[in-house]
């Protein structure tokens, strides 16, 4: 019998498939379909609760929460967790028989206290008690920097989050390394919230470039990440995240780096596609497409250099800007559903 998609991409390249923001249904199959590991965000709460099969559970949660607290934030958290924690008895078979590498679930805390370090530490400790599964996502900005400093040498699993540019990347690996980090350590590149925002400055007219090229710019992005990562032998594997096409999963493939995508929309429909195995994470940029990108495209520029952003500029950076304010709108549904329960 032929094998499934995933299943060939593991078999033939050291790429590997993780599963983002999935119901409970979602998460097993992609679990049957190859996933080693579950990511989640900030959105993952409200976004469950407007789908029929988690709506009620959580709603029951969030009534016992507002039993016990008043404070709206505090309850958004615990109903976070409690959503996070089934997914995390979903997946923990498999950290039970890789605890290195495989059955994570991470979660990240509440998108409106990003800027405290402090808030970010006490938030990942307290969300380890929930099993040993967990890994904490971090924000890469100046706060989230001091935060994975503390959690890296306490040997919490991270992930490093918002990573749009490659000083955000080396970064985080050089804050991980001088921490003495041991356990399991993800860097992100989230090539599709990058490729979005500068859409959104295309139809602005604050830039002045082809479509088909701006097309490439998130994937020459991880390229560069990746290839940064391994000559310079900074720990960490490469996680692509904020995958918005089939692109944003099939070009990286042949990478010794994992990539998390959408079950519905994306895994799905490259199960179904069933395209062949290609390997692509080495596909050269034209010197034209990248002169273009670097001369006309201004935010691409700043995250393409290695020194094109100070710590202290890594939050206001348009695409993190972007992707954060998807996060706190999230965080704001779920409030308003907490208010209305």
């Amino acid at each position: 019998m032929r094998k499934g998609y995933f299943e060939r991409v593991h078999a033939l390249t050291p790429t590997r498939f993780w599963v983002n923001n999935p119901t409970l249904s979602q998460a097993r199959l992609a679990l049957e379909a190859g996933a080693i590991n579950c990511t989640t965000n900030p959105t993952y709460t409200a976004k469950m609760l407007a789908s029929e099969e988690m709506r009620p559970a959580l709603l029951d949660d969030i009534r016992r929460f507002k039993m016990e607290c008043s404070d709206i934030s505090q309850i958004a958290a615990c109903t976070q967790r409690e959503a996070v924690k089934r997914l995390m008895e979903v997946f923990y078979p498999l950290h039970k028989a890789c605890p290195w590498r495989m059955g994570f679930v991470s979660l990240q805390g509440d998108p409106e206290k990003e800027d405290d370090p402090k808030n970010i530490i006490d938030e990942a400790i307290r969300d380890g008690e929930l099993g040993a599964n967990y890994i904490a996502k971090i924000p890469t900005t100046q706060a989230g920097l001091e935060a994975i400093a503390y959690l890296a040498a306490k040997n919490v699993p991270i992930i490093a989050t918002e990573i749009m540019s490659v000083s955000q990347c080396l970064a985080a690996c050089e804050t991980y390394k001088k921490a003495g980090g041991s356990a399991a350590f993800f860097v992100t590149c989230i090539a599709g919230i990058f490729d979005d925002c500068l859409k959104n400055q295309l139809a602005a007219g604050k830039i002045d470039v082809e479509p088909d090229v701006l097309f490439q710019a998130g994937c020459i992005l991880m390229r560069r990440q990746y290839r940064l990562m391994r000559q310079s032998g900074l720990p960490g594997i490469l996680l692509g995240g904020g995958a918005r096409g089939l692109h944003h999963f099939t070009e990286f493939v042949g990478g010794a780096c994992d990539i998390t995508i959408n079950w519905k929309g994306t895994a799905d429909k490259l199960i179904e596609q069933d395209a062949p195995v290609v390997c692509r994470m080495d596909t050269p940029t034209p010197e034209w497409v990248l002169d273009e990108l670097m001369t006309k495209v201004p935010t691409f520029a700043r995250a393409y250099a290695r020194d094109g952003l100070k710590p202290c500029e890594y939050a206001d950076f348009p695409p993190v800007r972007l992707f954060r304010g998807q996060f706190e709108d999230g965080w704001t549904l779920l409030k308003k559903e907490i208010e209305n329960a």
